[in-house]
């Protein structure tokens, strides 16, 4: 999807300065795709919802898996 990746993108690069609905609106989405789209992108693990920003929404970080020695 496009205009999944496109907002994922603009998530990104937006770094919690314009809050989820005007970053969508800012890339030519209306409210309904861009909840959608947020929806998606949560359900993939991709963003997080975080509290007290502009933006209610984050990128996951990923996580590194410590290798375990054993032996």
């Amino acid at each position: 999807m496009v205009n999944k990746d496109n907002y994922f993108k603009a998530l990104v690069e937006n770094n919690g300065q314009f809050n989820e609905i005007d970053l969508g609106e800012k890339i030519g989405l209306n409210e309904e795709e861009t909840t959608e789209i947020i929806a998606q992108l949560l359900s993939e693990h991709k963003i997080e919802y975080v509290e007290n920003r502009d933006c209610s929404y984050s990128i996951m970080k990923t996580r590194k898996r410590k290798a375990s020695n054993n032996g």
